[in-house]
């Protein structure tokens, strides 16, 4: 046993607790959008190269491994109000410390102390996530579709509201400057903080001391696959969406003048908002789209192959049209990369229904700790070979790159039972 879900006395308020999680959970990735939009166009126009811009994520989606690896066994020890507290504390130290960066600062300093206070926020972010995914468990009643639906609606609105930080970071950078944005951020994040440590309703599970963290590591064989695909998922997505379409669109869309570059930023970051909310309404969309109150998990399971087959073709449509040049390359990547995020969406939200289907309430922030820790390993390799097939390759690199993540996670998902 890890968390005693049962006990009487420890009943969660329900629905109250579960508005209160997803408010704790939005306000947090409306942060990390916003964070990643100015990092990423802030450090371009100081003239970083592609592979540079990887290298600030990547102990961003390093730290997201550790943390997601320990997340379950933490919450299961202390609590999952405790570890939700947790995260957006580090984020708001985070956000204060990426505003000390100095201008006079040499680049290798420069990425050193940005990667860092990115690995800082990654750790942030897995506990947020961890936590809220967790809780969804817990709270949802159980046996009539209600897990799905609010699964779905947490995962769907908070990548809504991601896609709006992303926007938001664009804004901050071209109105108040990147110092200003940050302590901006850091100061609504704390008043955010204090809101939901008052009003969370008592009651989710406070942990307990028994658990070891060997039982992290899930022996449930479907756990184990699924956390491979929905590796190789996330991988098909960063791949091309952390540094090759933001860089390939400033690039087009940018004429080297100051207020060029700004006009670019709105754009650049319109579209990764729009990318991000399409993505959540789907995903919210879900459980309607794929008719799941009336699905079995074997059902839903074959639904999985299925849709993430048809992802695999969309990059590699993608990547052969750049390749070729096609006549309104643009309108095509546009449309294209908005197919895809439909897609990857559907894809999404049926692999964060499977996890907590497979799980036990027993194993719930173990098993879904260990999931997402799959998570982030996809992020991590998909953010270094972002950098480094754009490097090489350009954009017809990045897209076929993720045709290829998306075939294995095709592969994965094939051997769920």
């Amino acid at each position: 046993m890890t968390i005693d879900t049962q006990s009487p006395r420890k009943k969660p308020e329900g629905l109250a607790a579960y508005f209160i999680v997803t408010a704790a959970y939005w306000a947090f990735m409306l942060s990390d959008g916003a964070l990643r939009m100015l990092v990423l166009l802030h450090f371009h126009t100081l003239g970083f190269s592609a592979v540079q811009l990887a290298y600030l994520f990547l102990l961003y989606e390093l730290m997201g491994i550790v943390t997601n690896l320990s997340a379950g066994w933490l919450a299961a020890r202390f609590g999952l109000t405790s570890t939700l507290y947790a995260g957006l504390g580090i984020q708001i130290v985070a956000l204060a410390a990426l505003a000390q960066l100095d201008p006079a600062w040499g680049l290798t300093t420069s990425v050193i102390f940005v990667m860092c206070v990115q690995g800082l926020s990654g750790v942030a972010k897995d506990l947020s996530k961890m936590s809220a995914k967790s809780a969804v468990k817990i709270l949802a009643p159980a046996g009539d579709g209600t897990l799905f639906r609010w699964v779905a609606i947490l995962t769907g609105s908070k990548n809504a509201v991601k896609g709006f930080g992303f926007f938001l970071g664009a804004v901050l950078l071209s109105v108040w400057g990147f110092v200003a944005s940050v302590w901006i951020m850091a100061a609504v994040l704390a008043v955010i903080l204090i809101g939901v440590f008052v009003f969370m309703p008592p009651g989710l599970p406070q942990g307990k001391k028994s658990a070891k963290f060997s039982q992290v590591f899930s022996k449930d064989t479907n756990v184990n696959r699924l956390s491979l695909a929905r590796m190789f998922l996330f991988g098909a997505r960063d791949v091309w969406f952390v540094v090759g379409i933001p860089i390939y669109f400033y690039g087009v869309l940018s004429d080297g003048t100051e207020e060029g570059n700004r006009a670019a930023f709105f754009m650049i970051g319109s579209f990764m908002a729009v990318w991000i909310v399409l993505y959540g309404f789907v995903q919210g969309m879900a459980p309607k789209l794929l008719n799941a109150a009336k699905s079995t998990t074997p059902q839903i399971v074959h639904k999985a192959v299925v849709w993430v087959g048809v992802l695999t073709l969309i990059p590699l449509s993608l990547a052969a049209a750049v390749w070729a040049q096609a006549p309104h390359l643009t309108i095509i990547l546009v449309a294209g990369l908005l197919v895809f995020g439909f897609v990857f969406a559907v894809n999404s939200s049926v692999h964060s229904y499977l996890i907590l289907a497979f799980t036990t309430g027993e194993r719930v922030t173990m098993d879904v700790g260990f999931y997402y820790m799959s998570n982030a390993a996809g992020r991590l390799l998909g953010t270094l070979l972002s950098g480094v097939s754009y490097q090489i390759g350009g954009l017809p690199l990045c897209l076929f790159t993720a045709a290829l993540m998306a075939g294995a996670s095709t592969l994965a998902a094939n051997r769920l039972r």
